[in-house]
């Protein structure tokens, strides 16, 4: 390799001589990544969402191809965060496409060590029953002093800031219209 040719390939040397003086552009690209392109260039389609993580809302913009997530990135065009993703955000992918994301549903009995697996309307019947029981068990129709109350004391609705707005509002009837009293949500607490 001759003495120019190495120079030549050294980004300072590009930055001194060329017209890159701040070496922000071609003067610090390398033959590699000139042939790089963004693995967002191949999606089929972009798609609006919000970040899961937290109440902030920011907002998201979701690369699809074959129906498949290949990038999640922040939305230039949001007035909440401008395009910019905390890290948590920023690796929301891992919570839609990692590999240790559950896609079954799992169940431990009381006390029992192993866990095993249910088809959802098993599943979906069983917290059924199991919230019917608490309400009824718990439920009030008056006070001592004979006040009306249609209240249930035997559970409460913890939410949680993973869960937008819309889910935390129909949380809050769902719970609100089954008698419960104590409603709270996690990015409050």
């Amino acid at each position: 390799m001759s003495l120019k040719r190495w120079f030549g390939a050294w980004p300072v040397y590009r930055q001194i001589t060329g017209a890159d003086r701040l070496g922000r552009g071609k003067a610090a690209e390398s033959r590699r990544s000139a042939g790089l392109a963004p693995r967002t260039d191949t999606a089929d389609r972009v798609v609006a969402s919000v970040c899961p993580y937290c109440a902030v809302g920011c907002s998201q913009r979701v690369h699809v191809k074959d129906g498949r997530v290949i990038q999640i990135e922040g939305n230039p065009d949001s007035p909440i965060s401008r395009g910019r993703l905390c890290p948590k955000g920023s690796a929301s992918k891992q919570l839609v496409t990692g590999p240790q994301r559950e896609r079954k549903v799992l169940y431990r009995r009381p006390y029992g060590t192993a866990w095993q697996e249910l088809d959802l309307d098993t599943a979906m019947d069983m917290v059924t029953d199991r919230v019917l029981d608490a309400r009824r068990r718990g439920w009030q129709d008056t006070d001592p002093a004979g006040r009306t109350l249609r209240r249930t004391m035997g559970f409460a609705g913890l939410g949680g800031a993973t869960l937008d707005n819309e889910e935390n509002y129909l949380i809050k009837k769902l719970f609100t219209a089954l008698g419960a009293l104590q409603i709270e949500n996690q990015a409050r607490i």
